[in-house]
């Protein structure tokens, strides 16, 4: 797609406030594909007061009739799902099909869910002798990554607009142009404008000012857990909401009684999608001291088999940090099983699959989100032994449990301090809530609990 040259404000395109742009690389071969505009505070007051004039004519719109405009955004989504996809492609690097599966298919199935939840969600309950209403919280300021452009937008803009609530979106600047083609579905479905609005722009200039707007009722961040303090803290100081999806540094706990060949190919599978880039991955691998050297041979050839299946990473910077990471977990004594930091590309942002053995629990790199195709392999002596590794991070996003049994899977599951567990290889459930226990955040994004934080509570007593 081309870039346009303005922010989607009030149902229409207008020019920025100011002249500057950021440009938009390919991290694939590192050419400029297009700029877009650096939107400044003056933009985002601009989108937040067409939000907020929009607010009263969307809230008092029926749930039928909302759920309607978001059906129509999902099959404006199906229609154009290959362009979708050769746009993550282009801004990402994700390979192209890769795109199509994930990068495009996983938010239609996310709108879809919404257009079905607008219209059955129960916005009134009789409690007693009261009337208790579930009520549009406002207008929602969305700050969304790059790892997955179009799926984190549409995880915020699809439950806020089910819920009555007004947005304004500030995308990364790594990946704007997915954000410019979301804002041309949400235009060509025919919702009224001001609902959705579009400003892109750099974190600290465009994304602050957003956080900070006063005419902004709830912050909803992805992103990394540093980033999430500062919004929580400026959230805190205005006392408005926030619903803030961070890092993650997930166990993915093999124990003694599982196939082990599958869960360590499949282990390797999840780290590796995306090039890694993926607060929720499986990144520790832990496994029983019986089976470890196993393990580790079958992790390594798996990991090999990926060297020219993966994508680049988003950036330079990300490129240099997850080097970094590999540089640090050699110095510190982990054993490199595959990989490392040297790459066969002349040119692009690429990190070669890695595995670390010997990790232990300590180590930098089996406690720091590195957002790169890096597995750490960790054994353990015993079940509570694994439970203390698995629980042993700041963070608490996700994870993995496999056994013989899915029953001796969830009772170790049970245990676990994550906001997700994958069971002998669960699939993807757009209903299910998805958010972290600890430094992975506050809330919940999909299905019924995604929408639920974009609600306020009012009660009538009778």
């Amino acid at each position: 797609m081309k870039a346009h040259e303005g922010m989607y404000i009030g149902g229409e395109w207008r020019a920025a406030a100011g002249s500057d742009t950021i440009a938009v690389v390919n991290p694939a071969d590192e050419q400029v594909i297009g700029h877009v505009p650096a939107g400044t505070a003056e933009d985002v007051d601009a989108a937040v007061r067409a939000a907020r004039a929009a607010f009263p004519a969307w809230a008092a719109t029926a749930p039928a009739e909302r759920a309607a405009k978001i059906a129509a955004l999902r099959d404006v989504l199906v229609a154009r799902k290959d362009e979708v996809a050769e746009t993550v492609t282009a801004e990402l690097g994700a390979p192209l099909q890769f795109s199509q599966m994930v990068h495009a298919g996983v938010p239609i199935l996310v709108a879809g869910s919404y257009a079905e939840l607008a219209a059955s969600y129960a916005f009134e309950e009789k409690v007693g002798n009261s009337t208790v209403y579930a009520e549009p919280i406002g207008v929602v300021g969305a700050i969304t990554p790059w790892n997955y452009p179009l799926h984190q937008i549409v995880a915020k803009v699809a439950p806020a607009l089910a819920a009555g609530c007004t947005v304004v979106l500030k995308p990364a600047e790594d990946t704007p142009l997915t954000a410019q083609l979301f804002a041309e579905a949400i235009d060509e479905a025919g919702i009224p404008a001001g609902v959705f609005n579009l400003v892109t722009g750099l974190g600290a200039v465009a994304g602050q000012a957003l956080a900070e707007h006063e005419g902004v009722d709830l912050v909803s961040f992805t992103g990394s857990t540093a980033v999430g303090r500062q919004i929580g803290a400026t959230a805190g100081a205005a006392v408005k909401r926030v619903a803030l999806e961070l890092g993650g540094k997930s166990a993915n706990v093999i124990l003694p009684s599982a196939d082990l060949a599958k869960a360590v190919n499949v282990g390797i599978a999840n780290v590796m999608g995306n090039s890694g880039q993926t607060c929720s991955a499986w990144t520790r691998m832990l496994v029983h001291t019986d089976q470890y050297d196993e393990a580790v041979e079958l992790a390594g050839a798996a990991a090999a088999k990926y060297g020219d299946r993966l994508g680049p990473l988003v950036n330079a910077k990300q490129q240099a940090r997850v080097r970094g990471y590999i540089e640090k977990g050699v110095e510190e004594g982990a054993r490199l099983v595959v990989g490392g930091t040297e790459t066969p590309h002349e040119k692009g942002y690429f990190v070669a699959p890695t595995v670390f053995a010997d990790v232990t629990p300590e180590m930098t790199i089996a406690q720091e989100e590195i957002f790169g195709p890096v597995v750490s392999i960790i054994r353990y002596e015993d079940e509570d032994d694994a439970l203390r590794i698995a629980n042993g991070t700041v963070y608490g996003l996700a994870g993995a449990v496999w056994a013989a049994d899915d029953a001796e899977a969830v009772v170790f599951a049970r245990r676990m301090d994550t906001g997700q567990v994958d069971i002998n290889g669960g699939r993807f459930n757009p209903l299910a809530p998805f958010g972290g226990y600890k430094q992975s955040g506050v809330g919940r994004e999909l299905g019924s609990h995604g929408l639920t934080e974009y609600l306020q509570t009012k009660s009538l007593q009778f």
